[in-house]
């Protein structure tokens, strides 16, 4: 049962009337009009914008519309008052029976009370979370993979086909720092004095990987150099800590459907085929960027590049997609990744980004436009920062300097419900103050 929907059918059945009896010509849209909640609840139940949308359209004053349209709907039995308002806004009050019967829908549905085929089986994949293999998931992340969590349950209740994802960051730089990281807490399982250098994890969290990694190798690494070690080392490394990934989604509550490794990308013909398909639309080309002004970003060198032309479907200037030295950029396994999403068949995409990606919103819109030729939507929602307090002060939190608050510590002490409620009480793209102490109180 859905009481807004049932409410705008009745109105559009009535303007159809309207048009039958000649008040309204014919040939009307419809589409724009809704039912709503109105912004102040003493002034009804619901109210439309019928007599707005349509007071255009129909050569028509909105108020005389509006008027019509109320005397017409105080004739249902479901309709207590129908008032117009300002210009022509119409507020309606339902009926004790509308209500009494939403009441006896609710104790009969349950949980699914509500759920409807807006979506009618559309394909929605979003993908959230997707914080790097290096450790534990922290206070912060917890908003985005809560956010995210949300807005697939949503969809889904809304009829959707919904595929929950992860994206693993493995494939860059971060994972070969985790895994001298490691090495480092391996080395000193054996007893050894290790100390960490300025960029390594030095966090506790890994003292039981470098003792798990003892317990596969024994001392086959030690004293070796790095090429011995290293991609073996990296690979048990991120196993370990997506394990530990994983478990922490679990005690928040959160499912995925599909853990999808960027490592995948490199090596087997994506990111060749993503860039080809680009360049098969006339979309990459060999140049020099101009100089951007203020903080130089990343991916800029003054020399040629290989480019997409991003700037041809939304974005602000063209983006390198392969630097001079003939490796590739960072965007390029991101536009390779979501053309595999493209090809995957979903009909929508959305991606919740932390808010310092805020950068990437355009050029990865322009990619998936280009990729898909403009028929599969990309819809990013950023996240914005959480603002950790500990003992009434703000608490700064690292990974690298090994200093924050787990998702874990959060849910074990207050539990999965509390945790996801405070991450839901201000909208996505508001900072949002975590109190620690005050959470523990509730």
């Amino acid at each position: 049962m859905n009481l807004f929907a049932d409410i705008r059918s009745l109105v559009l059945s009535t303007l159809e009337t309207l048009v039958a009896d000649g008040f309204l010509p014919e040939a009307l849209n419809f589409d724009a009009i809704t039912v709503e909640p109105p912004r102040d609840a003493s002034h009804g139940d619901m109210a439309t914008n019928a007599a707005m949308v349509l007071a255009k359209p129909a050569g028509m004053k909105p108020r005389d519309i509006a008027e019509k349209l109320a005397g017409k709907l105080a004739e249902d039995p479901r309709i207590t008052a129908a008032d117009v308002a300002g210009p022509g806004f119409l507020n309606l009050r339902l009926s004790a029976d509308v209500w009494q019967r939403v009441v006896g829908a609710v104790l009969a549905q349950g949980t699914d009370f509500g759920r409807g085929d807006l979506g009618q089986g559309k394909r929605v994949n979003v993908e959230y979370v997707s914080a790097n293999p290096t450790g534990p998931l922290h206070v912060g992340h917890t908003r985005g993979a809560v956010f995210g969590d949300a807005l697939a349950s949503l969809l889904d209740f809304a009829g959707f086909d919904v595929t929950r994802e992860y994206y693993i960051n493995d494939g860059g730089a971060q994972v070969d720092v985790l895994a001298r990281s490691v090495y480092l807490r391996y080395l000193e399982a054996y007893g050894q004095e290790v100390a960490f250098p300025d960029g390594t994890y030095p966090g506790d969290y890994l003292i039981e990987v470098g003792v798990a990694l003892k317990d596969k190798v024994g001392d086959a690494y030690l004293d070796q150099d790095e090429a011995v070690w290293l991609e073996d080392v990296r690979n048990f490394s991120t196993d370990e800590m997506m394990k530990l990934i994983r478990g922490d989604l679990a005690s928040l509550g959160v499912e995925m459907d599909v853990f999808y490794s960027e490592k995948s990308l490199y090596g087997t013909g994506r990111i060749e085929a993503a860039i080809e398909d680009l360049k098969s639309k006339g979309l990459i080309y060999e140049g020099v960027l101009e100089p951007p002004k203020g903080k130089k970003p990343e991916d800029w060198e003054p020399r040629e590049q290989t480019l997409f032309r991003s700037t041809a479907h939304g974005d602000d200037v063209d983006r390198p997609v392969m630097k001079s030295d003939g490796g590739w950029t960072y965007f390029a396994p991101d536009i390779a990744y979501h053309f595999d999403k493209v090809q995957r068949g979903f009909d929508m995409l959305i991606d919740v980004f932390g808010a310092d990606h805020g950068g990437y919103v355009k050029r990865m819109k322009a990619a998936v436009s280009a990729l898909s030729g403009g028929t599969v939507p990309l819809d990013i929602k950023l996240t914005q920062l959480v603002k950790l307090f500990k003992d009434g002060k703000e608490f700064k939190m690292s990974k690298r300097a090994g200093t924050f608050v787990t998702l874990r510590d959060v849910v074990d002490q207050v539990g999965p419900d509390v945790t996801r409620f405070v991450m839901l009480t201000r909208k996505n793209d508001a900072m949002l103050d975590f109190d620690f102490a005050k959470v523990l109180e509730q």
